[in-house]
C-alpha cells in the first residue's frame, strides 16, 4: 500500500511503473485538493485497484466525519477509470 500524506492510500498501485505512478499521485493530489476544500470533515481517501486481463477496476472510499462516499469504476484506460471514479465521488459530495 502506498500513503499520501498520511489520509490517502493507494491499494494495488505498487505494480504500476514509475512514470504512471507520478501522473496518478497528481490526479489524485488535484482531486482531493478540490475535495477537502469543500470538505472540511475530510479524514480519509482510499484507492483500491484490481487489474484483470486487459481491465482495471478501482474502488474508491471517501471517509469523512459525517459520513463515506463510495464509488466504482472499471475501464481498459487505467487513467479515464481513476478520473471516473473520482468525478462520481466529486458529484456526490454534496
Amino acid at each position: 500500500m502506498i500513503e499520501l500524506g498520511g489520509n490517502i492510500k493507494l491499494k494495488g498501485f505498487t505494480e504500476l511503473d514509475a512514470a504512471t505512478l507520478i501522473v496518478i499521485k497528481k490526479i489524485v493530489g488535484n482531486y482531493t485538493k478540490k475535495l477537502t476544500q469543500s470538505n472540511a470533515d475530510f479524514k480519509e481517501l482510499l484507492l483500491d485497484l484490481n487489474k484483470e486481463k486487459d481491465k482495471f477496476k478501482l474502488n474508491v472510499n471517501f471517509v469523512k466525519e459525517s459520513g463515506e462516499l463510495k464509488s466504482n469504476a472499471e475501464g481498459k484506460n487505467l487513467f479515464f477509470t481513476l478520473s471516473a471514479a473520482l468525478d462520481d465521488i466529486s458529484k456526490a459530495k454534496n
